[in-house]
């Protein structure tokens, strides 16, 4: 029997149809909506008279265009209000669980998918926004897909996609104390570009990946697009099972040995091959930050901007004109750059884990006088966790205060935008030009490392703070 990797296993075992020289008709278990990428889809199914095949697969919240203050008010802006209304409309037309603004469920998209117990070992998972790649931390296909193919997912609960090519990337070693999840995807990308995975489905493996938590490993493969790929995927084991246990839509008694008996299947065979492998030491990596408008713009945050020497032609140009946007120049040294805002938050970094991290690093200290600061749960579950673990008490005490839950300044679709001209070190996933408000700077960093920014009101190594154990 051929040697078959994690991917190729639960690809093949989703394929309804093959269409010669062509794409594979995919069966997906469960498709998640929101309220930007949805209304096109169901206008569609309305012109051609469809139904949703399958309402039971899918769940909706609204994520990207709510307020994270005053929630309990109409939505301000017109586009916002109508988006998040249709949402809510065309879920009870079909039968759809929606998990609206203030309901116990609602939450970003990619947060309350694992959380509720929805987001499963051996799954295939869409929907309609990129990040839906953070599913694959539970050895799970999962990706983002286009309106077009919303509607297809709801008409039909498949989906024709080409099949791509399998990448490993392994990063073995116990990581150095300050260095999290964030700076393992973060390093991973400036090594290999925002192109290198391009065509790729991404299998994370290697001691230091086992070691993260499900938190991590999710903040890992929802950082996998970035460098290009389809999505990126990690192998479960006993910390997936652990997690996924217990949860509101996960198997229980008889039916969770059936599920969990599959699951510790999922894994890569011993001899299966991947187009492409990188391998990364766990030593190499340091907390890191970003210091153009791409997510491989970053280095070490000890290093210096690196030069251009060795860029030629338009990559030469692209890199001066990054630096030109964000105020810096080549050679500059990150550590002691002001700043201006800091976010965290998103669903690259929006969970429990990270708000324990930020918490206990500001605990005792003062936020700086010239940082905004945003720190916004990903899910009302997370809120709640935050209120019950007295996390928001030191926050407070700190300076901080606690908002509601949404994508916030992840990107600039809400009221919560960086303005023009202004520094934010950003715990989200993407740091292009505008991406957080028009003319807006933005640094990616990890938890840790926006603490240690908000603390000094500046961009500062967060291992100057942590006592060596």
């Amino acid at each position: 029997m051929e040697a078959k990797t994690l991917f190729d296993e639960i690809w093949d075992s989703h394929v309804v149809k093959e269409v010669e020289g062509g794409p594979s008709v995919l069966y997906i278990d469960q498709h998640l909506i929101h309220e930007v990428t949805s209304p096109v889809a169901f206008l569609g199914m309305e012109k051609r008279g469809a139904k949703v095949l399958r309402p039971e697969k899918t769940v909706a919240t609204p994520d990207h265009n709510v307020p994270t203050i005053d929630q309990h008010l109409s939505i301000k802006d017109e586009l916002s209000r109508n988006q998040v209304e249709m949402l809510k409309r065309n879920c009870a037309k079909h039968g759809i669980v929606y998990h609206g603004l203030g309901s116990e469920g609602h939450g970003v998209v990619h947060i309350i998918g694992p959380e509720m117990g929805l987001t499963k070992p051996g799954m295939t998972i869409v929907c309609g926004d990129s990040h839906t790649s953070t599913h694959g931390a539970f050895g799970a296909i999962a990706f983002g897909i286009g309106t077009s193919e919303v509607e297809m997912v709801l008409a039909s609960q498949c989906i024709m996609q080409p099949k791509p090519k399998k990448m490993m990337i392994s990063v073995n070693g116990k990581l150095s104390k300050g260095v999290t999840a964030k700076d393992i995807a973060l390093y991973v990308i400036a090594q290999i570009t925002t192109s290198g995975g391009t065509g790729y489905f991404v299998e994370f493996a290697g001691s230091a990946i086992e070691s993260l938590s499900m938190e991590g490993r999710m903040t890992l493969c929802n950082m996998s697009i970035e460098c290009g790929a389809r999505g990126g995927m990690i192998a479960p084991d006993q910390t997936t099972f652990d997690y996924v246990k217990g949860r509101q839509f996960a198997p229980k008694d008889e039916e969770w040995e059936k599920a969990l008996a599959y699951w510790k299947t999922l894994k890569t065979d011993v001899g299966a091959v991947f187009d492409k492998v990188y391998e990364f030491d766990a030593a190499n990596i340091e907390p890191m930050i970003t210091f153009g408008t791409n997510p491989g713009m970053g280095i070490g945050i000890s290093k210096n901007v690196p030069n251009s020497d060795k860029l030629t032609g338009s990559d030469k140009l692209t890199y001066e004109k990054s630096l030109k946007y964000m105020g810096y120049a080549e050679d500059d040294r990150m550590v002691g750059k002001k700043i201006d805002y800091v976010f965290v938050g998103s669903c690259t970094n929006g969970r429990i884990e990270d708000f324990r991290a930020f918490a206990q690093f500001v605990k005792g200290k003062k936020k700086a006088d010239n940082v905004t600061a945003w720190i916004v749960p990903g899910s009302r579950a997370v809120e709640k966790q935050i209120i019950a673990e007295g996390l928001v008490e030191i926050l407070n005490e700190a300076g901080f205060e606690l908002r509601q839950p949404g994508c916030s300044a992840c990107l600039a679709m809400n009221d919560d935008k960086i303005p023009e001209g202004k520094y934010s070190v950003s715990t989200s996933n993407r740091n292009f030009e505008g991406r957080q408000g028009p003319g807006a700077r933005t640094l990616l960093a990890s938890p840790l490392t926006a603490a240690a920014a908000a603390v000094t009101g500046k961009i500062t190594d967060p291992r100057e703070f942590l006592m060596e154990s």
